[in-house]
């Protein structure tokens, strides 16, 4: 169960990012193309010092290690550690390389362009009047038992001196020397770049640890409260000052008992963390909570040093665009263009029907997008809107059958919880109006960039290497789904694992092809000479796709006890997590990033833990209603078990005997009904005629206007008064034919219970009141 795919950010899937290159990206990249000339002119360039790590330190021996586990190669194999944006000779770099070599000083590094996208780097010419939204990632562990708040301090500082980045803050604007475009989009130069500082001692744990008691001992209060917490901190970043740190915090949510479960709610700046990271750092905590109450120490983790960008890790060391400009575009990187812009000409659906979105891509998107504006308008609802959650366990014997399918048909968890998300998307697409329709899904599916590429991060510290891929699936009938599941037959299942195969089949291909390295260098170009966060913020505020880049989202980190922990300096070899320490036992992990602003339109995050699978659905409202999300976690969990075998499915009654009029097109019963009574009116052409002609000589007969509208609408009166009446009449013989005594005289006894019981049917039965779609 152990896949290839894990973690990824949440926020912005734009047009350019990781693997997303739409119609409007490959139009920004001609545009940004044009303008490489200015933008890269002679100018006094930044030495760009390097400090490094061998390819894998994890076969380096304690021998190696140098003031606390940082490993150095020779100075040929030097690797970026730190930017600094005043060096200008050798004797600075090599200065800052014995600075950085003691862990007891401060380290520096230039943000990546993915960590600038999520930060994020703010933009000039608007910063007066709009402040872009960080973007929130948020992990949740609940536990068996409850850690005092004084060995909870201690735990969290042992783990936190370990890590630069969580004692870190960012300095520098990043502000370019000029924009060189008319739409003031092409950066030329950058004298103030943004910067992780990382200082010893800079942050304690009471920096970040806030204790929230909760008023009761039942679990369903906990539940409640850290809910409340992780739906806050995923729209909400307001508490993270990036220029001041620290860009992460910890919420101890606890009941009245102090000997009963509690939940770990941690919040980040994704900038610095994926959910790989979250898991490190949970165990590494926890471990140094069962080792304080048992033995009054912790044994140490190896401090590390500042982690490196992404886009090193993936690429190498000195090759992003600011390195190799031009030299680093090959034939595989217009092949990896071309691609994904062709994927745009299928048309994906990201906004459900109700959203009022036109078919098709409007190819002058990419022109308004570039030239300032947002694309279909502004969209009035794009501040107000807000995560909707559930979250969904998979029970152990429905995961464990999950799991047995995959492997029989060839699959992996992560291919069979794609497939998932398309079908279940397309049973809620079109907000419970049918239209017969066939549509294509795009699904976004997130991948730990540190197995890709040069592989130069190892995970040995907290830091984002978060990537992402396209699948693009379908085309799907609405509600194929449902079908699925109203007629279940293991023939019946093959759309479900032929989209679980295909999903395969486009990983690989992705890989095969050089995909991850392509991805992040196009990226990495569009973020160097181009403000990209301000063509995010323009997508979010656009009323044509509301923010929405996919169809739907797929973050699986795998197994957790399948992760590496961090490592410790009593450890020969590298532990895995493990769900127990002392009397701490994981219950559940949910965890998601925001999709707010912009992002996928059905997210879902999941992760195994203990052998049942964890999901957390954070899609947008207004885009996507509360019930409509609880609706769309239900059905999602219920295929998963029903394609493991495990269940039979529940599908309500009355979507059964709906099946048919479910046939019928949109409108298509209005327009029947239309067409029959317009041919009923026309029968009676002649009679209307002698109608109006009646009329019309009334009118000429009298000489006060006044008379004639009065004597006309007293006729109207009668002619809508009487079918009016005929139910009044109708009800009325009822009641006066109705056997049985009366009461007072009056009213049957008979026909008062019938009243009564028909009352009780309407109020106690949905069934009766109403359909209620899916």
């Amino acid at each position: 169960m152990r896949d290839s795919v894990t973690r990824y950010r949440g926020s912005s899937y734009m047009m350019l990012q990781s693997d997303r290159i739409s119609p409007i990206g490959v139009a920004l990249l001609l545009y940004l193309a044009t303008s490489i000339g200015h933008a890269f002119a002679p100018r006094s360039v930044l030495t760009l010092r390097r400090i490094t790590q061998p390819s894998n330190p994890r076969q380096a021996s304690s021998t190696d290690a140098d003031d606390g586990g940082m490993f150095f190669a020779s100075a040929s194999d030097e690797t970026l550690l730190a930017r600094p944006g005043n060096a200008t000779n050798d004797d600075a770099a090599t200065a800052d390389a014995r600075q950085v070599n003691n862990q007891s000083s401060r380290q520096s590094r230039v943000l990546g362009s993915q960590e600038l996208l999520m930060l994020p780097r703010q933009y000039g010419p608007k910063r007066d009047k709009v402040t872009f939204p960080q973007m929130n990632h948020v992990s949740c562990a609940i536990l068996s038992a409850t850690p005092s708040d004084t060995v909870l301090q201690k735990a969290l500082d042992a783990a936190m001196q370990a890590h630069p980045l969580l004692h870190c803050r960012v300095d520098g604007d990043g502000e370019p020397d000029k924009r060189i475009d008319l739409f003031q989009m092409v950066r030329q130069g950058e004298p103030n770049p943004c910067t992780f500082v990382s200082e010893p001692n800079l942050f304690s744990a009471l920096d970040v640890l806030k204790v929230i008691d909760v008023p009761s001992t039942d679990r369903e209060a906990l539940d409640q409260s850290w809910q409340e917490s992780f739906n806050k901190n995923l729209d909400d970043g307001s508490w993270c000052d990036a220029a001041k740190g620290p860009l992460w915090k910890v919420e101890l949510h606890r009941t009245a008992s102090s000997s009963g479960p509690c939940a770990l709610l941690f919040s980040f700046n994704h900038a610095i963390s994926d959910q790989s990271s979250a898991n490190r750092l949970l165990d590494q905590i926890l471990r140094n909570v069962a080792e304080l109450e048992s033995l009054g120490s912790t044994t140490p983790a190896i401090p590390q040093t500042m982690p490196l960008a992404l886009e090193d890790s993936v690429l190498g060391v000195s090759r992003r665009w600011s390195d190799v400009q031009m030299d680093g575009v090959g034939t595989d990187t217009i092949r990896y263009v071309v691609n994904k812009a062709a994927e745009g000409l299928r048309n994906p659906v990201i906004v459900p029907d109700s959203a009022g979105r036109k078919e098709g891509s409007n190819p002058l998107n990419a022109l308004t997008i570039i030239s300032g504006r947002a694309a279909g308008g502004q969209d009035n609802e794009s501040q107000s809107r807000r995560s909707t959650l559930q979250f969904r366990s998979l029970s152990r014997e429905s995961t464990s059958a999950l799991l047995a399918k995959c492997r029989e048909n060839g699959v992996s968890i992560s291919n069979a919880l794609t497939a998932a998300a398309a079908l279940t998307a397309t049973d809620v697409i079109d907000n419970g109006k049918p239209k017969r329709k066939s549509r294509n899904y795009k699904v976004l599916q997130s991948l730990d960039m540190r197995r890709y590429g040069a592989k130069l991060d190892q995970g040995e510290s907290v830091a984002c290497m978060a990537g992402s891929m396209d699948l693009m699936l379908g085309p799907l009938a609405d509600r194929s789904g449902r079908t699925l599941k109203q007629t279940y037959t293991p023939e019946a299942a093959t759309i479900f694992w032929n989209l679980a195969r295909e999903s395969r089949k486009q990983t690989i291909d992705f890989m095969e092809s050089n995909g991850p390295e392509q991805a992040v260098r196009v990226f990495d170009f569009a973020m160097s000479i181009s403000d990209l966060n301000n063509l995010v913020h323009l997508t979010a505020e656009s009323k044509d796709n509301k923010g929405r880049a996919y169809s739907a989202g797929i973050t699986n980190v795998g197994v957790y006890e399948s992760q590496e922990a961090f490592a410790r300096i009593d450890q020969s070899e590298p532990a895995v997590l493990l769900v127990e320490h002392g009397k701490y036992k994981i219950q559940d992990i949910f965890f998601a990033t925001t999709h707010t602003r912009s992002g996928c339109l059905y997210p879902a995050s999941c992760i195994t833990v203990d052998g049942s699978l964890k999901m957390t659905f954070n899609p947008v409202a207004p885009i996507v209603s509360d019930k409509t999300n609880a609706n769309f976690a239900d059905g999602y969990v219920e295929l998963l078990e029903i394609v493991a075998g495990v269940s039979q499915g529940t599908i309500k009654k009355d979507e059964e005997r709906m099946g048919l009029l479910a046939s019928i097109p949109e409108n298509a019963l209005s327009a029947a009904t239309a067409v029959v009574g317009l041919a009923a009116v026309l029968s009676h052409a002649p009679a209307w005629l002698d109608f109006f002609s009646s009329v019309n000589e009334m009118k000429q007969n009298i000489q006060d206007p006044a008379d004639f509208w009065a004597a006309l609408n007293f006729w109207i009166f009668f002619a809508v008064g009487h079918p009016i009446l005929q139910p009044i009449l109708w009800i009325s013989d009822v009641l006066h034919a109705s056997p049985g005594p009366k009461i007072g005289g009056l009213i049957p006894a008979t026909f008062l219970a019938g009243n009564l019981a028909f009352i009780a049917l309407i109020t106690k039965s949905k069934e009766v009141r109403k359909y209620e779609y899916f």
